[in-house]
């Protein structure tokens, strides 16, 4: 049965961060990031909301489980997520050549779609 630390874990996992820097980027101590996934307990609003928009999930997916549609395409795409997050890091002139290609790469699939029998 699958419960809110495991769910936090899973997560977690799946954005690519360990404790430690999930725990800094919400404001917490490792230790109590790690009592969150291991000893079940449930953390106050103010941190599930912070947990929920850094997971990029719903509050009601971590504590009850419940898949919004926000909740499911962020588990289908958590590596595209991953990468979208490191781009926004860099250089405003990385940036746009790597959008640049990536428009491109888009760009030439749609018209190989539209073509297709």
């Amino acid at each position: 049965m699958e419960n809110l630390g495991s769910r936090i874990q899973k997560l977690r996992k799946l954005a690519d961060l360990t404790q430690l820097s999930l725990a800094k980027e919400i404001g917490i101590s490792h230790t109590q990031m790690a009592r969150y996934e291991t000893k079940n307990m449930q953390p106050p609003a103010n941190i599930l909301k912070k947990l929920a928009d850094t997971l990029d999930v719903s509050i009601d997916y971590l504590v009850s489980g419940n898949k919004s549609d926000r909740a499911e395409q962020t588990l289908k795409d958590a590596e595209l997520i991953k990468h979208f997050k490191q781009l926004d890091k860099l250089p405003d002139d990385e940036k746009k050549s790597i959008l640049k290609v990536v428009g491109a790469l888009i760009r030439d699939f749609n018209t190989k779609q539209a073509y297709a029998f």
